[in-house]
């Protein structure tokens, strides 16, 4: 089975509130063989990122996209705009020296910068509102959390953090299950179809061929033969943008990234009830391992994430599995009546830090986000656009970021990631 095609159908975004408040622009089928500089394979972030950056410098660049664009993770996810990467800067410094974790700041914030950039530059309206919350579950991790913030003040110069002891916690999410942690000022959150989709147009404005329902079959990387159903399609370069549907397309790749299934619900709109529960209208993650993760829609719903899979397989009883997590943070809502519930596919690594690989002299390839795609995944995709356009510099920053494959072999890789992450998600206990 091929997870692309395990949960939804053909063609069709994902039945969410997303997909409800959002104008579908359509491009075409692949139907005929062509040539061109560049195929970009994927049609999220990254895949748009990287060919918006190639067709205003003037290249010729193919996109092609399994069903529509944006109809992965870049459509469905939590829509936070997140600060830094999914592993702190102290850890950074040891693994890589302060320089480097230095550049990698910055690269983070020039991510969040470029989104909004981009956005007022092709008139994007992605519904951005300032404030993420970090919620801690647990008494103990409030000290740490707070020191390191201090350290984001205090050595990044980063002072848009400001942290919060619980009485200030609550004051922002009015719910009694957390016991301190920060909000984040320099940080947001978006609608995260309407990005996908102004990325799109802007892309295709810029003179980018974007092609929807042609699913790559085949890579010669070699050649740089492209096959989908109905077509061929030859590219000097190839950028795969494929995140957690990768698959078969590159082995050696696959290896480093696992998908993992997420889940999301939409509440009924909730009046004055939602000033309630986040009377700040922040976003907010919390410090569980299945991480709850949540925010107000613009019509006033509840937007909540939780909970997690690692089959290919959505469960059937989404809905009940996120509604129990929604009220264990706030069950005031036990009687709101939930409109929309979807799932979505992101791609995780060993250590939460992104994949970007140099496949061959032909083919670069970038993932694993690890849920902090938002803000990374379009920057990543132009500094693989970059290298291509003769400018490597970023991208040799990013290949050095330190990453191993999962291990055990193809049949047995995915049996012991499962078995990993099940255990892992006891730690919500402890």
């Amino acid at each position: 089975m091929h997870l692309l095609h395990a949960n939804d159908s053909a063609g069709q975004h994902a039945e969410s509130w997303y997909n409800a408040t959002s104008e579908h622009q359509q491009y075409p089928q692949l139907q005929s063989s062509i040539d061109t500089e560049v195929c970009v394979i994927g049609g999220g972030y990254t895949g748009l990122g990287a060919a918006l950056q190639l067709a205003r410098s003037g290249v010729k660049v193919v996109v092609l996209e399994a069903h529509r664009v944006g109809w992965g993770a870049s459509g469905r996810n939590g829509g936070q705009l997140g600060t830094g990467l999914n592993l702190h800067q102290d850890t950074l410094e040891k693994q890589l020296g302060m320089a480097q974790a230095k550049q990698l700041w910055q690269f983070c914030e020039d991510a969040k910068t470029n989104i909004q950039s981009i956005c007022q530059q092709y008139d994007i309206d992605i519904e951005y509102t300032p404030g993420v919350v970090t919620a801690l579950h647990r008494k103990r991790f409030v000290a740490a959390h707070h020191a390191y913030c201090n350290k984001l003040r205090d050595e990044y110069g980063y002072d848009q953090i400001h942290t919060l002891d619980q009485s200030e916690l609550e004051a922002r999410v009015c719910s009694h299950r957390y016991f301190g942690g920060s909000v984040d000022n320099g940080a947001g959150h978006i609608h995260p179809l309407k990005l996908a989709q102004g990325l799109a147009k802007a892309a295709a404005s810029a003179g980018a061929s974007l092609f929807e329902l042609s699913q790559v079959n085949n890579i010669d990387y070699a050649t740089g033969d492209i096959s989908t159903r109905h077509a061929k399609i030859n590219a000097k370069h190839i950028i795969l943008a494929c995140n957690g549907y990768i698959d078969e397309l590159d082995p050696t790749f696959s290896r480093r990234v696992f998908p993992i299934n997420n889940f999301m619900l939409a509440t009924a709109p909730l009046g004055e009830r939602a000033a309630e529960i986040l009377p700040f209208n922040d976003a907010v993650a919390d410090s569980k391992f299945v991480v709850n993760y949540y925010r107000l829609s613009k019509d006033g719903r509840l937007l909540f994430g939780g909970g997690e899979n690692y089959g290919y397989r959505f469960p059937s009883d989404m809905a009940r599995t996120v509604r129990r997590a929604m009220l264990s943070v706030f069950p005031q809502l036990h009687d709101c009546k939930i409109d929309y519930t979807w799932g979505g596919t992101l791609a995780i690594t060993a250590n939460r830090l992104p994949v970007i690989r140099r496949l061959n002299d032909r083919c670069l390839a970038a993932g694993g986000y690890s849920g902090h795609g938002v803000a990374l995944s379009s920057m990543v995709g132009q500094a693989m656009a970059n290298a291509i356009l003769g400018d490597s510099r970023t991208l040799k920053l990013l290949e050095n970021l330190p990453n191993r494959p999962f291990p055990g072999g193809p049949r047995l890789r995915p049996a012991l990631q499962t078995m990993a992450m099940t255990a892992a998600k006891t730690l919500d206990f402890f």
